[in-house]
């Protein structure tokens, strides 16, 4: 079952016209969301995030759009689901039909859909750099559009090579974040991750690492530009997303990375989730 405006309705009986904008242009956002235990992880994050994104991008946002709204429209979906203690939620949002690159509304639809989550730590995360097209590091890239060309061209290259991700880069050659998430390096006591003017996405975890290194004494944080120069010299390496929370990387090319600094951040975060 998916939530389509409100509305519980079985999959294959969703029906999108053949002006649906998110089809037609890429005009729509999605946020993925992880449930545990019955709780939405990180709400309150998200909810902002998808409030800047709408505004962002001119869609009208309905006055019942609150935070409790949308935790509400959420846990609807996740009832219907087969039992499981973690879901995987995708919330999309797009323009109401019509028009052709001018909307004819700035109104919106929304499909929420879920699935049980399962997945385990990798103990070898192989990533390499793709080099055949460049993510632009304007604002526009900081926000979760449907327009993921660049991530699914990434990803096929990935599956070609035996890798399981992909560092990207922009118009610079500086790195913006990997297919699914945002990157971190650590060199000695300093963890690095790309700045939002270098065209990555502003993430939910990645804005908690942050946090959590902030306050940690032994650590600093920095966001910056990073070449995959730094990356060959780092000491550890780690990607971040809403699903997965932290995931150590363990091979860039012939480096090896120890990861020692990123299962502490990594217990912090889990931490994070339990209390938030």
């Amino acid at each position: 079952m998916v939530n389509f405006n409100g509305a519980l309705i079985a999959e294959n009986e969703v029906q999108l016209s053949t002006q649906n904008r998110a089809f037609k242009y890429g005009d729509a956002i999605f946020e993925t969301i992880k449930v545990v235990n019955g709780k939405v992880v990180f709400l309150e994050d998200h909810y902002f995030r998808l409030m800047a994104s709408m505004r962002m991008l001119r869609m009208k946002i309905p006055m019942e759009f609150t935070l409790e709204f949308l935790q509400e429209e959420i846990i609807k979906v996740v009832k219907e689901l087969p039992e499981s203690s973690m879901y995987r939620i995708r919330l999309t949002i797009y323009r109401k039909d019509g028009g052709l690159y001018t909307p004819v509304t700035n109104d919106i639809d929304y499909i929420i859909e879920g699935s049980p989550l399962e997945y385990t730590d990798k103990e070898v995360y192989k990533i390499d750099v793709f080099k055949d097209f460049y993510n632009y590091s304007g604002l526009l890239s900081t926000v979760k559009t449907t327009n993921r060309m660049l991530n699914t061209l990434a990803a096929v290259f990935a599956e070609e090579n035996d890798l399981d991700n992909c560092i990207l880069l922009n118009e610079r050659k500086g790195v913006v974040e990997a297919i699914n998430g945002n990157i971190f390096i650590v060199k000695g006591n300093v963890v690095k991750t790309p700045a939002l003017t270098e065209g990555c996405i502003k993430g939910i975890v990645r804005k908690k690492v942050i946090d959590i290194v902030e306050k940690h004494p032994d650590y600093t944080i920095e966001e910056t530009a990073i070449s995959p120069f730094k990356i060959q010299k780092a000491d550890e390496v780690f990607i971040t997303n809403a699903i997965i929370g932290i995931q150590p990387v363990t091979n860039y090319r012939k480096k090896e990375f120890s990861t020692e600094i990123t299962n502490k951040i990594k217990s912090s975060l889990q931490l994070a989730i339990v209390t938030s």
